[in-house]
């Protein structure tokens, strides 16, 4: 796999475009202990790898991982929550990915405001 641009948008919290379980040892190599992923499962259609699949290239990598799937147009102020909270939660740095990172971002930003 390619891997995609990481946007670092803190000390502690970079955000990219998909992963695939493969990228998984990568990101554990890059430094990073945890992932979120906030892509829905099959949101890109039958090809797009599965929280599952990620999850299970996660664990093995050494890497802590959470499924908070959220909408690209709206991101409720629950699931801000819930991202804010995974961020206090887990090991820094931690590397959120969506389609093209533009929603983590959002997340992101929402949860500073919180």
């Amino acid at each position: 796999m390619t891997h995609p641009a990481i946007q670092n948008l803190s000390p502690s919290v970079s955000v990219c475009g998909q992963l695939d379980p493969a990228a998984m040892n990568w990101a554990a190599e890059q430094g990073y202990k945890s992932v979120i992923n906030n892509r829905p499962d099959f949101e890109g259609g039958p090809d797009q790898p599965t929280n599952e699949a990620i999850a299970a290239a996660a664990k093995e990598a050494g890497l802590e991982y959470r499924f908070l799937p959220v909408a690209g147009n709206y991101q409720s102020p629950a699931e801000i929550e819930a991202f804010a909270a995974l961020l206090a939660e887990l090991p820094a740095p931690v590397l959120a990915f969506c389609r093209s990172g533009a929603r983590s971002t959002k997340l992101f930003v929402a949860a500073q405001n919180l």
